[in-house]
């Protein structure tokens, strides 16, 4: 089995690499990664469509959730839509992170026909990846490690995927809050709060399997994982794990350039590449025009939630409420349906930072 990769090495492979400025990307015709996959709603016009506007933003990689079911339904097409993929990212010049495992948003993730959008509200169908259910269940976890596996092993030398971003948000059942109805039965919240409890050390279980599942491929990428929850809680258990477990150092941070230069220089301790998988948020003031000048100046990669607006409404904040009137401002992505930017001076700031 393959070693956690050393101080030298990551940052060798990292000085080899541009400066790593994206997006995470569903198309805007999907609702989750189920929809993104599977062979009845793949859509590689518009991915086509739209990646070549990132590319034209100056993003040269975006980040990308697979999801385990529609591999277990059909391995094969599953891995044939991904090399499509790959190919059309690369003839815009985009590198691809792929994402195997997330704890966020709806449970129970199904196969065929996806929910439609319920106006005005953020991710309404965004589907975690095993669910619940699996986590919790490692009897269920074989299938899992065969899943990781033959995806590394059907790319573990392809130039045109980045790095492995191994399990999104593990532990993270706290967006369910927002979604929850105001008023629960004692034994369903009971039920919540016994999830609240015991899923994070689950999660972490599974965190690690996957890295070992991982490393015995032994992908010429390197392997991580995002810290994405900062401040004391149940997670403090899980952003130790990360670090000890990835090449390279990834986190999430949806606040402020103040608090994000906090945790950066934290982070800097570690002498390890770093890479911020998910950012910007409006509202919380995570904006392009303080984050991505100083993310550039760093050299720390960059990759913003969101492209185009669209089936994920994740214009529209965690806690939004539902409606259809636009939100200002809006809270993640960047650019309409049509193309045209929501911002035109964000539009500009990205492509005088990215050229």
């Amino acid at each position: 089995m393959a070693a956690r990769w050393s101080q030298a090495t990551a940052n060798a492979w990292y000085a080899q690499q541009p400066w790593l400025v994206g997006c995470n990307f569903t198309p805007s015709t999907a609702i989750n990664q189920l929809e993104m996959w599977q062979a009845g709603t793949f859509d590689p016009e518009t991915i086509d469509r739209e990646l070549g506007w990132a590319a034209a933003l100056g993003f040269n990689s975006v980040r990308v959730y697979l999801h385990d079911l529609v591999w277990q339904h059909d391995a094969r097409g599953f891995k044939d839509r991904i090399e499509r993929y790959l190919d059309i990212a690369a003839s815009h010049g985009i590198s691809t992170t792929f994402v195997f495992f997330d704890d966020c948003w709806h449970d129970d993730p199904h196969l065929g026909n996806q929910r439609d959008p319920v106006p005005g509200i953020h991710n309404s169908g965004w589907a975690k990846s095993p669910g619940t259910v699996v986590v919790r269940d490692p009897a269920q976890w074989s299938r899992l490690e065969d899943y990781v596996s033959d995806i590394i092993t059907t790319c573990r030398s392809d130039e045109r995927v980045v790095m492995w971003d191994l399990y999104n948000e593990p532990g993270n059942t706290f967006l369910l809050s927002f979604s929850l109805p105001a008023a629960l039965s004692y034994s369903k919240l009971l039920a919540q709060l016994v999830k609240y409890l015991i899923l994070p050390t689950l999660s972490a279980a599974l965190l690690q399997a996957a890295f070992s599942w991982a490393r015995a491929v032994g992908p010429d990428q390197p392997l991580t994982t995002g810290l994405w929850y900062l401040h004391a809680s149940l997670q403090s258990r899980l952003n130790p794990l990360a670090l000890a477990l990835s090449d390279v150092i990834t986190f999430h941070s949806y606040f402020d350039l103040e608090t994000t230069t906090s945790l950066v220089e934290r982070l800097e301790a570690h002498e390890r590449p770093l890479v911020c998988t998910e950012y910007l948020a409006r509202s919380a003031g995570s904006l392009f025009e303080t984050h991505l000048p100083y993310f550039q100046g760093k050299k720390i990669g960059a990759y913003n939630w969101g492209l185009v607006s669209g089936k994920t409404q994740t214009i529209y904040s965690w806690q939004s409420k539902g409606g259809t009137q636009e939100p200002q401002p809006w809270f993640h992505d960047v650019l309409r349906r049509d193309g045209t930017p929501y911002s035109a001076t964000e539009a500009d700031l990205i492509r005088r930072v990215t050229r």
